[in-house]
């Protein structure tokens, strides 16, 4: 019961004189940076970004690409990558029963979309972390469904965009998901030699397995402003380290000035950047022989001579 009932005299009606309210739900929100109040409709024509402060909020993985694509031309791809409980993974609850309920809450299969389509024109693969599905977390689904985009990228030399936002790999799926940070380090490497060109967007947060592969190794790294970015959070590395941090450790503006990434790019600038940042990159000259061969094959060394390392291990001016 709360104070107004306990106040109110017994032979008044608490329902009387109350009004259904006609403002419909979700109309308003609160930014949580300053704490003004939004009227929805004219944030989200700011890319939901704070008219007051500036504050670059989250968005979904879908919503990213679509302000960020051309709306003509653009289609979902990969949608057939769908993640796998190999593991039979069970904690308080199993892993199954976890994948379901984010998939009935996000309604996407996975943590990551892919999208192919064009950019002021050009034609481009995008990919974006869903940082609701799991904490944007990297298990067989997000490596395989990013590797095959960029392979996508490499066959119709295309650039790669990517939207990062997650807190690491999947814990859930062990291993598995530790082997995706190599997986996908790996295509990357085969788009660099290849001369393609991958831009990767460094979105709030990202952490662990996912900022120690893709997140950072793009040709171009950019970050949005005051995003978090980093291996272990500052609070954990404050506990280990038993030292405070500086101001803004791990903030993008900390990283640039650091050289950590390239550069800082607001939201609502963020198609006219990379539109113009991808067409000097479209006009470099690419040699096709730097294209990796998709089946490389490796020449073992033979063993050196004992002799020869018994020679090598003894200090210069022994004999």
């Amino acid at each position: 019961m709360s104070w107004i009932d306990k106040i109110l005299p017994s032979g008044v009606s608490k329902g009387e004189g109350k009004k259904r309210s006609s403002v419909p739900e979700g109309l308003w929100k609160k930014c949580v940076k300053c704490d003004a109040v939004l009227y929805r409709p004219d944030l989200e024509r700011n890319n939901d970004v704070c008219p007051k402060c500036d504050h670059h909020m989250r968005i979904g993985a879908r919503r990213r690409l679509d302000i960020f694509l051309d709306e003509e031309g653009r289609e979902e791809i990969l949608t057939d990558v769908e993640p796998v409980d190999r593991l039979k993974f069970k904690d308080k609850k199993r892993y199954r029963d976890r994948l379901a309920a984010a998939q009935k809450s996000t309604g996407e299969k996975d943590a990551l979309i892919a999208m192919q389509g064009t950019l002021k024109g050009m034609p481009v693969v995008a990919v974006a972390f869903e940082f609701n599905f799991h904490g944007g977390s990297m298990g067989y689904a997000v490596g395989e469904k990013f590797t095959r985009a960029a392979q996508l990228a490499l066959e119709k030399r295309m650039p790669l965009v990517c939207f990062a936002a997650s807190g690491g790999a999947r814990m859930q799926e062990a291993l598995i998901s530790l082997m995706q940070m190599a997986k996908t380090s790996a295509v990357l490497e085969r788009l660099k030699l290849a001369g393609v060109p991958y831009i990767s967007v460094m979105t709030d947060p990202i952490y662990g397995g996912v900022s120690a592969s893709l997140a950072l190794l793009g040709d171009i790294n950019v970050a949005e402003p005051d995003a978090r970015a980093g291996f272990a959070g500052p609070n954990i590395i404050e506990q280990t380290i038993r030292q405070k941090l500086p101001k803004g450790f791990q903030r993008s503006e900390f990283l640039l000035e650091h050289g950590a990434i390239d550069m800082i790019v607001h939201r609502t600038e963020m198609r006219d950047t990379l539109g113009r940042l991808l067409s000097k990159l479209g006009n470099v000259e690419i040699d096709a022989d730097l294209a990796v061969d998709p089946e490389p094959t490796f020449e073992l060394l033979e063993p050196e001579p004992e002799e020869q390392l018994e020679a090598e291990r003894k200090p210069e001016g022994d004999e």
